[in-house]
């Protein structure tokens, strides 16, 4: 029995794998925006977290980490150097901290996901508060770590790239946290659980 569910566990982990994939070389994972790329990527990062646990979303939200990489370095807009070394733009080049902002944040989604899960849903009640809560709470993790490591670490060249004051930068990141990061937000906490709530179920049947 343990054999089976690992199996099974595997096959499901594979398949959210799968699907960020799919997204990510279609539109749909990394919607163009002019100076950066809206995402639904970290869609199937939560649900596996809550599905299959923290660590397996930990392990969703290194692919995540893995394609937004590839994305911007061979589909790069603008600003994508911050997301990989391997783009510049002019004078202005990633490097290592590219990495960081490219890769924790996104772990870290199925981290907070799958924790909080398991904290708000224990004992099978609260399920739907539980999927919308980690949700959103993930989803907006992703946004601000993302958005704070960029002012941190590359302030002024994304400024520059940009084309804007630095000392007004502040207040756009946090204008993008609000106009991209809440919307999604809104829709991961919509879509999770719509998802998740009758797939658990299913999964329990199966």
């Amino acid at each position: 029995m343990r054999a089976n569910e690992k199996t099974k566990r595997m096959v499901q982990l594979s398949l959210l794998i799968a699907l960020e994939v799919v997204l990510a070389l279609t539109p749909l994972g990394f919607i163009p925006l002019g100076f950066t790329k809206a995402t639904t990527m970290h869609i199937p990062v939560i649900i596996g977290a809550i599905l299959l646990g923290p660590m397996q979303g930990g392990i969703l939200g290194g692919v995540f980490g893995v394609c937004s990489l590839l994305t911007n370095t061979f589909t790069p807009t603008a600003t994508s150097f911050v997301f990989s070394p391997f783009f510049s733009l002019g004078d202005v080049g990633g490097n290592g901290w590219s990495l960081v902002i490219c890769f924790v944040p996104r772990i870290l989604i199925g981290v907070v996901a799958g924790y909080l899960f398991r904290a708000i849903g224990k004992g099978g009640k609260r399920q739907v508060l539980a999927s919308a809560v980690s949700a959103v709470a993930a989803s907006l993790t992703n946004t601000i770590l993302v958005m704070g490591g960029i002012y941190l670490f590359f302030g002024r060249s994304y400024a520059a790239a940009r084309e804007i004051p630095f000392d007004t930068l502040f207040k756009v990141i946090m204008g993008v946290v609000g106009i991209n990061g809440v919307p999604e937000a809104i829709v991961a906490a919509v879509l999770v659980t719509a998802v998740v709530i009758p797939l658990r179920k299913a999964l329990r049947r199966a």
